[in-house]
């Protein structure tokens, strides 16, 4: 019964991971990609699209990585968004490959971008980050980098958003103040 169990635990699992990556494959929004065509790929919808697209995908992961209530989501979620990207119609055949190689170098420059503890705000390292790989200037921080930070500061919020909805959110008991689940630091007060 074990077994079976654990199965149908796995299996619920797969499927919360391929409704969140669902969200998180979704194309872009058709003015964001004229905006970064028109200030970062010198005209190249494709590669703007693509960027974007990389991403929600990257900033999902990270999300499952970083905010998911089971360890084991982040993995799963990882493996959903490598079998998205053998279905993905944008995709030829003959460029998963390289697709997945592009998609984990994004994935790592925004991890660096969001676990940065010095230098420019988030949002503007998260901006820069993407005008670097869309081939747009970088070095200043002008609207347009603020303007990608804060796209990519709702791509994340959107992806916290999907990933409550399909595994869940912590819930305490009204009376446990979330400090005293880790460890019971922050307790205040005498107990039972």
């Amino acid at each position: 019964m074990a077994i079976f169990a654990r199965w149908r635990a796995e299996r619920e699992l797969a499927r919360k991971a391929a409704a969140y990556v669902l969200v998180l494959f979704r194309e872009p929004d058709p003015g964001d990609v004229t905006w970064l065509t028109e200030t970062a790929t010198r005209g190249d919808v494709d590669h703007a699209c693509w960027e974007l697209r990389y991403a929600r995908r990257g900033l999902g992961l990270i999300a499952a990585q970083r905010d998911a209530l089971d360890d084991r989501t982040a993995s799963i979620v990882a493996h959903e968004i490598t079998e998205a990207f053998g279905r993905d119609r944008n995709i030829a055949a003959v460029m998963v490959e390289t697709s997945e190689r592009q998609f984990n170098a994004r994935l790592s420059a925004y991890r660096d971008g969001l676990e940065a503890k010095a230098g420019a705000p988030t949002s503007i390292r998260m901006g820069q980050t993407l005008f670097a790989f869309a081939g747009g200037s970088f070095k200043h921080q002008d609207a347009n980098i603020v303007r990608a930070g804060e796209l990519l500061a709702a791509y994340l919020a959107e992806a916290n958003d999907a990933l409550r909805a399909s595994f869940g959110a912590a819930v305490l008991p009204e009376n446990v103040p979330p400090s005293a689940m880790a460890g019971g630091r922050g307790r205040s007060g005498g107990g039972a």
